[in-house]
């Protein structure tokens, strides 16, 4: 369900009760003189809609300048937390798109007809992380020479960026820090659906950003701060320059990890918590809230008003308590069927070691019913991060693109990309096709755009999850007809992705 069709549900916000009032914040940014006069009149318009009661901090935008560009598409590769073993890490392999507990990766912005898309990118000679940006023109077939925004002077592909676009087709890129031990930028496109030219907005600190524009308000910014453990927070700004201080949505035992997802003037949000004193690697059990004001006031599904901070792991919110059959949940995506109703995509397994012993790795999804949540199963794969996305369209189609055949690297992160099909709301699923066969190098990540085009519909990075390796990044449309690559080296400032598949 795209974001321009998500219907509204039939339920009014002023019958739930405000959250506690927003106080100034202390966000750090770099000082420029040069300022932005008409971003901020309209800015300050949009204050009198919804910002009135927040005390706000206005944070300098910084001197913009043509970026360079890079001659081709690289993608970054990572491992993380190494097992002393056969698969050699607990994850690792491509992850220019990764990880599931950030986004969006892609924008589909009709207006001008292009994918605006970032992703991890990483310096020609060395392993290190760049934030690319760059987009493909729907009315050429072509893509230009992507835009190198910064060097985060890192490998964690944690740090990676995510996008997101304003009413006005400016592109915003949020550059997120893995904790505390670098900073966290905001960026802004000096022209609309532009992404020669950048300002910086912020330089402060988060960790896995969800930043959603919501049309006619701002942002409602989701994120990750690293304080005993990992807690979700968000913020809200009527045109990205002035923030609210950062509000405490949960954070249980040890903290959280989310997806979330709009659905026309609805932000909803999945999460799983981390127990005391297992941690991250024994996260668990699956919660929703959403909210249709900003954040002034957060939902159960079932339109239960709850306080944040949620700190206990009994709370309203719960939808699977995957303790109770001592699994572990790994989740994937998050999205809406054409009553507005969520459908959560996730991953139970035993342990977060790779290999078959922690077996068998099971998908289901998980549906609203209006009265009640439906679990249902979809397939199986060969490791916890295995990610792919989950589509539901118009005409009811459920469409999953995901690494669900193993690759050339099993027991590994990814595998082979194969698009699946569900015309029952998920009691039945076909494999319609598998997209890639015969790689090298196993596929990871498959991510979906904000209002999808059919033509680019998953994006998504390969490389090898044992060793450190090349990393190509990838495209699909709708129907699988192809698995297009992005030029990995580019001798014009235009070039056509090749066929891959």
């Amino acid at each position: 369900m795209t974001n321009e069709t998500c219907p509204a549900v039939n339920r009014s916000s002023s019958q739930f009760p405000h959250q506690s009032s927003n106080r100034a914040g202390d966000l750090s940014s770099r000082r420029s003189s040069r300022g932005l006069p008409a971003l901020r009149d309209k800015g300050l318009r949009f204050i009198g809609v919804f910002l009135f009661f927040v005390p706000l901090i206005v944070a300098a935008v910084g001197q913009g300048a043509e970026q360079p560009k890079d001659d081709g598409y690289r993608g970054i590769w990572y491992f993380n937390q190494p097992t002393k073993d056969e698969y050699r890490y607990k994850y690792s392999g491509g992850f220019a798109t990764y990880p599931q507990q950030m986004l969006p990766y892609a924008y589909y912005a009709k207006a001008v007809n292009k994918t605006f898309f970032c992703y991890g990118g990483r310096l020609k000679d060395k392993n290190e992380l760049l934030h690319m940006v760059s987009y493909y023109d729907h009315a050429t077939g072509r893509v230009p020479r992507p835009t190198i925004l910064l060097n985060k002077k890192t490998d964690d592909a944690h740090d990676n960026p995510t996008i997101m676009l304003d009413d006005d087709g400016h592109i915003w890129i949020f550059s997120a820090a893995h904790g505390t031990a670098r900073p966290s930028w905001i960026h802004r496109s000096t022209k609309p659906y532009s992404v020669d030219e950048f300002e910086q907005v912020l330089e402060t600190n988060f960790s896995y950003p969800h930043p959603w524009w919501m049309p006619g308000k701002g942002f409602l910014f989701l994120h990750t701060r690293y304080k005993s453990g990992r807690g979700l927070f968000w913020m809200t700004s009527a045109n990205g320059l002035q923030w609210s201080e950062p509000q405490s949505l949960a954070h249980i035992e040890m903290g959280d990890y989310q997806v979330t997802w709009r659905c026309g003037n609805r932000l909803a949000t999945t999460f799983d918590y981390h127990p005391a004193p297992l941690g991250l690697n024994w996260r668990s059990n699956i919660y929703y809230l959403e909210t249709d004001d900003m954040g002034r006031s957060w939902r159960t599904v079932a339109g239960e008003p709850v306080k944040a901070p949620l700190t206990d792991a009994k709370n309203p919110a719960l939808v699977y308590d995957s303790r109770a059959e001592g699994l572990l949940v790994y989740l994937k995506d998050l999205n809406f069927d054409a009553d507005g109703r969520p459908v959560i995509l996730y991953l139970t397994t035993k342990s977060f070691e790779p290999g078959p012993k922690s077996g068998p790795r099971s998908w289901f999804t998980l549906r609203w019913t209006g009265k009640e949540w439906v679990r249902r199963p979809f397939t199986t794969t060969d490791h916890n991060y295995d990610h792919g996305s989950l589509y539901i369209e118009p005409d009811g189609t459920w469409r999953i693109i995901a690494p669900t055949e193993p690759g050339p690297q099993p027991w590994a992160t990814g595998g082979e990309m194969v698009l699946w099909t569900s015309r029952d709301q998920g009691e039945t699923w076909t494999k319609v096709k598998q997209l890639t066969r015969n790689s090298a190098t196993n596929h990871t990540y498959a991510r979906r755009p904000v209002d999808a085009h059919p033509d680019f519909y998953a994006f998504w990075a390969d490389g090898n999850p044992l060793e450190l390796s090349e990393s190509r990044l990838y495209f699909t449309d709708k129907e699988g007809t192809r698995v297009w690559r992005l030029p990995p080296v580019m001798e014009g400032d235009f070039a056509k992705p090749e066929a891959a598949w």
